[in-house]
């Protein structure tokens, strides 16, 4: 990032106080982005969540749940989280609050090794009181690759993405819960319109699995409109998807996929498409690393309305999406190599965008148009 692209201010507080940094006048399509730094440093930070209008829950991979103040910078870190597995890509990972209860999904540490698992609590003063486990994965393992682990909860269902945890043989095995797309009552249940309660030949699945065959999703949300579920994952060099899980459905993985071996450069497999399998909505190749995803439904940004956004880790930027119906039509990137790799995004109850960057020194970072 050259000097010259800088605005001048630069208000410098203590860790655990005010810190928000301007950054940046950067262009974009619609219009200049103003971007800035809010709260303080931050290690790795993972997933976020509203709280109130005026702040936010972030995750950090290490184990920390902290609440940032949206007009202030002011952090505060919010204790009683659960005990994390954090060891490659596993840790304290996804966030959602909603009706005074906060959801949070993590690898746990279990006597065999370890899960994606799913906590529900509330927050009295800056505590997680009576937290308990809704959910855990149906199998440990010991590697510490493709937890998934992102979460959207409404008033009547809580969905959740698992990744395979490196086992390929998880993705088109409906009796586990890896390589799925899960959908639970918001107090832990299985959905009883699931596959497994709804469908005579689905008996054999998992109650909680709503859809199979997904590598490793990190991006998940609700279509505004169509009230359906959007998700994306990785896969192996080139083939990551986006997808719209639907009910009982396969979605491949690896039966299907436009991915190659990392060591061979191989085909994964040789079919991208298949009869009786789901194929996704787009496709990128090379691989972007995708995680985060946001439909945009603010007045902020009106020329962006009804956009898709997704934050790439590999190429350090934020992809905008222009969506036909279920199609993407065209993609931007914004803020590229700005900040580094970009974790997570999400639209602000002040109709902005937010963006958390997955680095030591990550950041919790604002876009707003230019006089915003």
């Amino acid at each position: 990032m050259g000097a010259a692209r800088y605005a001048a201010a630069l208000f410098v507080c203590s860790v655990l106080a005010c810190a928000i940094f301007i950054h940046a006048l950067i262009p974009a399509s619609a219009q200049t982005l103003n971007v800035e730094r809010v709260g303080p440093q931050l290690a790795h930070p993972w997933g976020m969540d509203f709280l109130t209008s005026d702040s936010v829950l972030v995750t950090t991979r290490g184990g920390t749940l902290w609440k940032i103040g949206l007009s202030d910078g002011s952090a505060t870190e919010i204790t009683g989280t659960p005990q994390v597995y954090h060891r490659r890509q596993g840790g304290l990972l996804d966030v959602a609050a909603i009706d005074g209860h906060v959801y949070l999904c993590y690898s746990a540490v279990l006597a065999d090794g370890s899960a994606t698992a799913i906590d529900r609590a509330v927050i009295e003063g800056d505590r997680l009181v009576r937290r308990r486990t809704i959910f855990t994965g149906n199998r440990a393992s010991q590697s510490g690759h493709h937890f998934g682990c992102r979460l959207h909860v409404t008033g009547t269902a809580l969905w959740a993405t698992l990744g395979d945890r490196g086992a390929r043989d998880n993705g088109q095995d409906p009796s586990t819960h890896a390589a799925s797309v899960i959908r639970l009552t918001p107090g832990g249940a299985p959905h009883p319109g699931n596959p497994h309660f709804t469908d005579s030949d689905k008996s054999g699945w998992a109650p909680e699995i709503f859809s199979i065959g997904h590598r490793n999703p990190q991006g998940m949300a609700m279509h505004p409109m169509t009230g359906e579920i959007w998700t994306h994952e990785h896969g192996p060099r080139g083939g990551d998807e986006i997808n719209i899980p639907q009910k009982g459905g396969n979605h491949g993985w690896p039966v299907v996929s436009h991915g190659r071996e990392y060591a061979t450069g191989r085909r994964v497999s040789k079919h991208d498409s298949l009869p009786g399998y789901v194929d996704p909505v787009w496709v990128w190749d090379p691989s972007i690393a995708p995680s985060g995803m946001a439909f945009y439904t603010g007045d902020a940004f009106p020329a962006w309305k009804g956009n898709l956004f997704v934050g790439s880790l590999k190429f350090a930027y934020l992809a905008r999406l222009e969506l036909d119906g279920a199609r993407v039509i065209s993609e931007e990137r914004l803020l590229e190599d700005e900040f580094g790799r970009v974790r997570d995004v999400r639209q602000g109850p002040d109709g902005l965008l937010y963006i958390l960057t997955d680095e030591s020194d990550g950041s919790l970072v604002r876009l707003q148009p230019t006089g915003g």
